[in-house]
């Protein structure tokens, strides 16, 4: 029997929960909780838009977005965002799902810190994307009710969040500073690590090698 939180189903298929056993091995309690209110946030968003995604994915999605900060990423070069994306998608590719399923849940981690795109997509990378803001950005928070937001953090709790997190998005993006160009999280960077300087686009393309 599924288990329901604010009135929503947590998916309760093998995948999810194989999903939801990896992605709490891989994390801490910080980004586990993070996870599962992002679901929570994007299906009561949807369910208030009339907006249906395939909850599976959208949960798949939700799941894995933030994995690329931990540890095992932080030397790979690439943004968090495309390492999380790509842990998914073979995730989902190694238990038969199609690829066309295991795309769009690439692409609603892709492009999760990227604004306003995502709100024109599927309704996998719309709401995936819908969730992260609401529960980091505080975008949409009183469009849910207060009955709904005090049975989704009793389940999931936040505890001293707002610090936390941003010291979770500062430990993973550090270490490879130049991925945040182009993407709010050089914000991050430019306010908690010492000695970073933000790319300026206008500056690259002055400096760069044609002559005029």
């Amino acid at each position: 029997m599924s288990i329901h939180i604010a009135d929503i189903a947590i998916p309760d298929s093998r995948l999810a929960a194989e999903a939801t056993e990896l992605v709490r091995e891989a994390t801490d309690d910080l980004l586990y909780h993070h996870s599962r209110r992002v679901y929570l946030w994007g299906a009561l968003h949807g369910r208030r838009l009339g907006v249906a995604a395939d909850p599976e994915l959208l949960y798949i999605a939700a799941m894995f977005h933030d994995i690329g900060l931990t540890e095992p990423h932080r030397a790979s070069g690439r943004r968090f965002e495309i390492d999380g994306a790509d842990e998914a998608r073979a995730f989902l590719v190694a238990h038969g799902i199609a690829d066309e399923d295991a795309r769009l849940v690439w692409e609603a981690i892709a492009l999760h810190t990227t604004p306003e795109i995502p709100t024109h997509m599927d309704p996998v990378i719309a709401l995936t994307t819908a969730g992260v803001e609401l529960d980091v950005l505080g975008i949409g928070y009183h469009d849910v009710s207060a009955e709904e937001r005090a049975a989704v953090v009793a389940a999931h709790p936040r505890p001293d969040f707002k610090r936390r997190i941003l010291r979770a998005f500062t430990d993973g993006i550090a270490p490879k500073p130049a991925t945040t160009f182009g993407n709010i999280k050089a914000d991050v960077l430019d306010r908690f690590s010492p000695g970073y300087v933000r790319p300026n686009f206008v500056g690259i393309v002055e400096d760069s090698d044609w002559p005029e």
